[in-house]
């Protein structure tokens, strides 16, 4: 095939905004599903996890993975193909392995845990492929544009393979798998037989979880498997992990050389992360509908780190809680029980700080209560924090539980 045909054979590629509208996932919402019945809606509630909203990611993502799967095309049914078929052939049989086609190239999407990598790669390979196989002529074979497997946690060379064959036979309906398993193949003819079947069959391989390598005395081993399944098949191969992944490959020059690529952190509180909370407040299944204010969005920044996961099971969580305790309502009482009760692991990894001159919590020297206004801004434009104060000491209550009844009060130890 040449370049022409094989761009005819693939889904037009996109740019601009027309991708980042094919990229968004929006589930449809109506305001009636706020009146119906309590299993109802909390069913409905897990649709905030179907939300997508595409960011700069994305998109580098996409045309990144479009123009790898271009390049690992581009090599097969050529005439080294054909000799690198023979080759593999060999290394089955007699594990003499000889790289002739050279690698089409590898490369790391390296980014912190639930910023969405493996969303936009989901995305962005659902767009590439329309989820269909390519037909390839002169030789006539089917190929799958895209296999995702993940690193096994112990970093097995021959589980990792097996993996794959495993996908190919889901796709394509063969046997490879359990031909590999009947013959008791060892790890060196695994090597020759993926091989032979990325060659023939698969336009990118993508391994999840790669920072599996790191704690592993497999990893290099595991690397050098995938570097010689580049060279012995001429596809490209996309290695997905967080930033542990990053140490490892720096490590040596044979593996950072093998992972030139991507690299994302945390959101920062720009306009895309605004734009995000803004859209994901829209779908609120509470019977009292409340709107997203500037001083929430601060919020949900300080208390996700700019990861937007957890801003998705913060919202979720803080709807799900307050419609079973029958209040109703999305706020930021509701928030911060779902931070206190559900997110309790998190903390030690989230600290909530914000770039921004206006805060949503400013804890007192010398108490042990933080609130979430400033203490000269009026409540209901009438009530002050320290009118409250006043008229607890004087009535001699407790003026933390009177804070309480007017505003999200946070305690904190000092």
């Amino acid at each position: 095939m040449n370049l022409l045909e094989i761009i005819n054979s693939l889904p037009r590629m996109k740019s601009g905004n027309e991708l980042t509208e094919a990229l968004e996932v929006l589930p449809e919402y109506s305001l009636e599903i706020c009146t119906a019945d309590v299993p109802i809606r909390l069913m409905a509630l897990s649709d905030l996890y179907r939300i997508y909203i595409p960011s700069q990611m994305s998109l580098e993502i996409y045309s990144k993975l479009y123009l790898a799967l271009l390049r690992s095309m581009k090599k097969k049914g050529t005439k080294l193909a054909v000799q690198q078929k023979n080759q593999n052939y060999k290394a089955i049989i007699q594990q003499e392995y000889s790289g002739i086609m050279g690698g089409s190239d590898s490369f790391t999407i390296i980014g912190t845990s639930g910023i969405g990598k493996s969303s936009a790669i989901s995305r962005a390979i659902t767009l590439i492929t329309e989820n269909r196989i390519i037909e390839a002529e002169n030789p006539y074979t089917n190929i799958v544009p895209c296999i995702i497997v993940q690193c096994p946690f112990d970093s097995s060379v021959k589980g990792l393979l097996l993996e794959v064959l495993r996908k190919v036979d889901e796709v394509l309906d063969t046997k490879y798998y359990q031909n590999a398993l009947r013959a008791r193949a060892t790890t060196d003819m695994l090597i020759g037989s993926v091989s032979q079947v990325a060659l023939n069959h698969i336009g990118i391989l993508v391994v999840d979880e790669i920072q599996n390598v790191a704690n592993s005395k497999n990893g290099k081993s595991l690397i050098g498997a995938l570097t010689q399944l580049i060279n012995n098949s001429g596809i490209s191969i996309c290695m997905v992990g967080t930033p542990e992944s990053a140490v490892f490959f720096e490590s040596a020059m044979q593996l950072a050389r093998r992972s030139v690529g991507l690299q994302y952190t945390t959101m920062s509180y720009d306009v895309y992360f605004q734009n995000f909370c803004k859209v994901i407040f829209q779908y609120q299944y509470t019977k009292q509908r409340t709107e997203i204010t500037d001083g929430i969005i601060e919020w949900l920044y300080e208390h996700s780190a700019g990861v937007t996961s957890v801003v998705i099971a913060l919202i979720h969580d803080a709807q799900e809680i307050s419609i079973l305790n029958g209040k109703e309502i999305l706020n930021l009482e509701s928030l911060n029980e779902a931070y206190q009760q559900r997110l309790s692991l998190l903390h030690s990894y989230i600290q909530p700080s914000i770039s921004q001159n206006k805060q949503t919590s400013k804890p007192k020297k010398k108490t042990n209560v933080s609130v979430s206004e400033d203490i000269s801004k009026p409540i209901d434009n009438s009530i002050s924090i320290a009118h409250l104060v006043s008229k607890a000491k004087n009535e001699g209550i407790d003026s933390v539980q009177l804070l309480k009844k007017y505003m999200v009060v946070e305690e904190v130890s000092v």
